[in-house]
């Protein structure tokens, strides 16, 4: 089956538990679907770059998945309806990166960056 990775902003006034209960809801809807989550990430609330339905910040998750098409599509088309989601971005990928994302990596651990002049 095809490797996805999906990243979703919620709504800043849900609560952080409410914001992971979307996560395992669109998790179940995978299920459901024939598809399976590989792996869920809860970001936290993060300032946006521009205000999105009047909100300046949102809460991020990213979700790994290996599911076939018809899942993914429904999964999107109910984040798209859900009035908590504001935005979606889906991406196939040909395999998951190993370990946390760059986002949950503390600055430290990262790969060494080259010098400013």
């Amino acid at each position: 089956m095809p490797l996805y990775e999906h990243v979703f902003i919620s709504r800043q006034d849900l609560s952080g538990s409410q914001a992971e209960g979307l996560i395992e809801h669109f998790g179940t809807v995978l299920a459901d679907n024939g598809g399976k989550l590989v792996d869920q990430e809860y970001w936290g609330i993060k300032t946006m770059a521009y205000k999105i339905n009047k909100n300046r910040k949102g809460h991020y998750a990213f979700l790994k998945t290996d599911a076939p098409v018809p899942a993914i599509q429904e999964m999107e088309r109910l984040m798209r309806l859900h009035d908590d989601v504001m935005r979606v971005l889906t991406i196939k990928v040909d395999d998951h990166g190993e370990g946390p994302s760059v986002q949950m990596q503390k600055r430290d651990e990262r790969a060494e960056r080259r010098e400013r002049r």
